[in-house]
C-alpha cells in the first residue's frame, strides 16, 4: 500500500468533550489567541498523510460549543455517545468512511506531527502484519504524543465483544488485552530513550495547562511546526519549564484501571 493510498483511506479521529472532572472545559482554553483544541488539531493536521481530521464529541448540549468552534475553524466534526467512547469513534469512522482509524485523544496539544508520520510509515510499511499499532505499549514518547491507528475491522469487533467499562469507556483496551485475537506492532522512540514517566505534555491539570501554555508562547511565534525536539531544546535552556507540572509526571488514566489491564505494569503509571 502507498502512503496516498493509505491516507485515502485513514481517518484520525480527535475525542473532545467540555466536561473534566480534574479541569473543566480545558480544551477550550486559550492559547496564542486560539482554543487549545484548535491548536492541536493544527498540529495533527500538519501529519503528511493528508488524511480527514474528525473532532468527535458528544451529544450532550453543552459540547454545542466545540460543534460551534469546529465550524468557524472549518474542522470535521461528529456527535455520539457520551459515556461510550468505542461506539463513537465506530459510528465518527464509519460515516466518513473510513477503513484505517487514527485515535488521537484531545489532551495532547503538543503532540507532533513527525511522531504521527512515524506511526503511520509503521503501520504502513507492516500493512499486511498487523490490525493495531501504537506508540504505546510500551511508552517511550514524552507523555502526550499518544498516537493509536488500526483497521476498521478491529474497531468493530471490539464494539462487538468488548463489556467491561474501561474497554468502553478508552476504546482500544479490548484490542490491547486480546494479543490472540488481534496483531498487535508498536513504535518506540528511535532515541532509545524514555520520557513517557518523566516529561508530561499532556493535558488534565491546571499545571500541565500553564506549561503547555508556555511551551505555545516561546515557540510557536517564530515557528508555528515546533516539534519535540524543539520543546526538548528549549526546555534544556530553560529548566524551570519542566518544574511546573513536574508533581504530575508518569500520572495517567491507566492508574485506575491496574488490575484490569493486562498490558499495563504498575510501573507504567503513578498514583497521587
Amino acid at each position: 500500500m502507498t502512503k496516498d493510498e493509505f491516507g485515502d483511506k485513514l481517518v484520525i479521529i480527535i475525542q473532545a468533550r467540555r466536561s473534566s472532572t480534574r479541569l473543566d472545559d480545558k480544551i477550550l482554553l486559550p492559547v496564542c489567541g486560539k482554543e487549545i483544541l484548535v491548536r492541536m488539531t493544527e498540529r495533527v493536521n500538519q501529519n503528511s498523510y493528508k488524511c480527514r481530521v474528525v473532532v468527535a464529541t458528544t451529544n450532550n448540549k453543552r459540547d454545542d460549543k466545540i460543534v460551534e468552534i469546529c465550524e468557524r475553524e472549518n474542522i470535521s466534526v461528529f456527535r455520539g455517545s457520551e459515556i461510550n467512547l468505542l461506539d463513537r469513534h465506530c459510528q465518527a469512522a464509519l460515516k466518513y468512511g473510513a477503513e484505517i482509524i487514527a485515535k488521537i485523544p484531545s489532551d495532547c496539544p503538543l503532540i507532533d506531527p513527525r511522531i504521527i508520520d512515524k506511526v503511520f510509515d509503521y503501520f504502513v510499511s507492516n500493512y499486511e502484519e498487523y490490525d493495531f499499532v501504537s506508540n504505546l505499549h510500551p511508552a517511550t514518547y514524552p507523555d502526550g504524543n499518544d498516537v493509536e491507528v488500526m483497521k476498521i475491522g478491529a474497531l468493530l469487533n471490539a464494539r462487538k465483544f468488548a463489556y467491561k467499562p474501561h474497554h468502553i469507556e478508552h476504546t482500544t483496551p479490548y484490542i490491547w488485552d486480546n494479543p490472540d485475537k488481534f496483531s498487535i506492532g508498536n513504535v518506540e522512540w528511535e532515541t532509545g530513550k524514555n520520557f513517557s514517566m518523566s516529561h508530561r505534555f499532556t493535558l488534565d491539570y491546571f499545571e500541565d495547562y500553564l506549561l503547555i501554555k508556555k511551551i505555545y508562547e516561546d515557540l510557536y511565534p517564530d515557528n508555528p511546526s515546533f516539534g519535540l525536539n524543539d520543546i526538548l531544546s528549549h526546555i534544556e535552556r530553560n529548566p524551570e519549564i519542566i518544574r511546573i507540572n513536574k508533581k504530575y509526571a508518569g500520572v495517567n488514566w491507566y492508574r485506575h484501571h491496574i488490575k484490569s489491564l493486562k498490558t499495563i505494569s504498575p510501573e507504567q503509571t503513578k498514583i497521587i
